[in-house]
C-alpha cells in the first residue's frame, strides 16, 4: 500500500509540474499572441511552447493559436468585468483630429529693424518661440544696405491665425502657402498598438513571477525588453507628433525694400503715373548711384589714366623714332644721289676738257 501511495504520490507532483509548466507557456504564448493579434487579428499563427518530459528535459512544439487563445482572450476580459463589476460611464474617446499646419510667409518693409522686434515680441506675446533665426546683411559701398532675414517660428495652433493676421497688418505679405497633414489615424493606430505591448508588459511581468526555470525566465525577458524598446520608441513618436501638432509652424521671410510692393490691383492711369514716377526715380537713382561709383572707384580711374597716359606716351615715342629713322634714311639717299650725280657731272666736265685740249693740239 505504502509504495502504491508514493507511487501515486509522484505521478500527482509529476502532473502537476507539468500543469504548472504547461499554465506558464500557455500565458507566455497568450502575451505574445495578444501583440501579434494587433496587426492581423483574423490570421492565425503558429506559437512555441516549452513543456517538460518526463525525464526533466525541455521539449519544444508548436501549435495553432487561432481560435484557442482568442476564445481564452474573451473568456479573460468578461472574467474580469465580472470581477470588477461593469463601469457606470464608459469613457469616451478623444475624437479631435490631429492636424499638423506649416505656414511660409513671405514678407516686405522699409523699416528691416523694427519689424524683425515686432515679430520676435508678437511670437513670445502668443506663446511661441523662436526655433531658428538668420539674418544677411547684404550691404556693399555701391548702394544701400538690404537686408533680409529667415525664421523658423513655433505657434500654438489655436492662436496661429491671429498670429499671422498681426503679421500681415505690421508688414506687406508678398506671398503665402499653407500645409495642412491629417495624421489621426496614425496618432489612434499608434497610440492602440501603444496600450496592446502594455498589456502585453504586464502579462510578461506576471508570467516572469511564476517562472521557474532559467530558460524560461531568459525567454520572457527577452521579449520583456523588446516590448520595452517599442514602447518607449512609440511613446516618443507620439511626443513629437503631439508637439507638431500644437505648435505650428511658421516659415517666415522678411525682405527689406526700398519701396513696397502695390498689392492691389491699379487702373490703366494709376499704372501709367506710377510707372512714370518709378522711371524718374530710377533715372534719378541711377545718376546718383553713377556718381557715387565713381567718386569711390576714382583711385582706380587715376592709376588706369596713369598708365594709360604712360601707354601713350611711349608709343608716340616709338612713333616719333620711327620717322626720324625714315627721314634721316631719306636724307642719306638723297645726298648718295646728290653725290653721285656731282661726281656724273665732274667726270663729264673732264672728259670735256680733255677733249678740247686734244682738239687744240691737233
Amino acid at each position: 500500500m505504502k509504495k502504491e501511495n508514493t507511487e501515486t504520490g509522484n505521478r500527482t507532483g509529476e502532473w502537476k509540474t507539468r500543469r504548472r509548466t504547461g499554465f506558464l507557456a500557455a500565458g507566455l504564448a497568450a502575451a505574445l499572441l495578444t501583440f501579434t493579434g494587433c496587426g492581423s487579428a483574423s490570421s492565425d499563427m503558429a506559437m512555441m511552447t516549452t513543456s517538460k518530459s518526463a525525464d526533466g528535459a525541455y521539449e519544444s512544439a508548436f501549435y495553432d493559436t487561432g481560435d484557442v487563445y482568442a476564445n481564452e482572450y474573451e473568456y479573460d476580459t468578461a472574467e474580469a468585468v465580472a470581477e470588477e463589476g461593469a463601469p457606470e460611464e464608459v469613457a469616451v474617446q478623444d475624437t479631435s483630429r490631429k492636424l499638423i499646419r506649416n505656414v511660409s510667409m513671405d514678407v516686405e518693409t522699409e523699416e528691416f529693424e523694427t519689424l524683425y522686434a515686432r515679430v520676435n515680441e508678437k511670437t513670445k506675446a502668443y506663446g511661441g518661440y523662436v526655433e531658428s533665426s538668420n539674418v544677411y546683411n547684404n550691404s556693399s559701398y555701391y548702394g544701400e544696405s538690404l537686408r533680409n532675414a529667415s525664421l523658423t517660428i513655433r505657434i500654438p495652433q489655436d492662436k496661429l491665425d491671429s498670429f499671422l493676421s498681426n503679421v500681415a497688418e505690421i508688414s506687406n505679405v508678398t506671398s503665402r502657402s499653407e500645409n495642412v497633414t491629417d495624421v489621426t489615424l496614425q496618432y489612434v493606430d499608434m497610440e492602440s498598438h501603444k496600450k496592446a505591448l502594455e498589456v502585453e508588459q504586464e502579462r510578461l511581468l506576471d508570467l516572469l513571477e511564476q517562472a521557474e526555470s532559467v530558460e524560461d525566465i531568459i525567454t520572457i525577458e527577452s521579449r520583456l525588453s523588446d516590448v520595452r524598446y517599442q514602447i518607449e520608441s512609440m511613446e516618443s513618436q507620439l511626443r513629437t507628433m503631439d508637439n507638431q501638432v500644437n505648435y505650428s509652424t511658421v516659415n517666415l521671410y522678411i525682405n527689406e525694400v526700398k519701396k513696397l510692393t502695390p498689392v492691389e490691383e491699379q487702373d490703366t492711369w494709376e499704372r501709367i503715373s506710377s510707372g512714370f514716377i518709378n522711371s524718374l526715380e530710377d533715372v534719378g537713382e541711377g545718376l546718383s548711384e553713377f556718381g557715387i561709383g565713381v567718386l569711390i572707384d576714382l583711385p582706380y580711374i587715376v592709376v588706369f589714366l596713369i598708365v594709360l597716359l604712360i601707354f601713350v606716351l611711349v608709343i608716340k615715342g616709338i612713333v616719333r623714332g620711327h620717322k626720324k629713322r625714315k627721314i634721316k634714311k631719306a636724307q642719306r639717299a638723297e645726298e648718295k644721289a646728290a653725290k653721285k650725280a656731282a661726281d656724273a657731272a665732274r667726270a663729264a666736265v673732264q672728259n670735256t676738257e680733255s677733249t678740247e685740249k686734244e682738239e687744240k693740239h691737233e
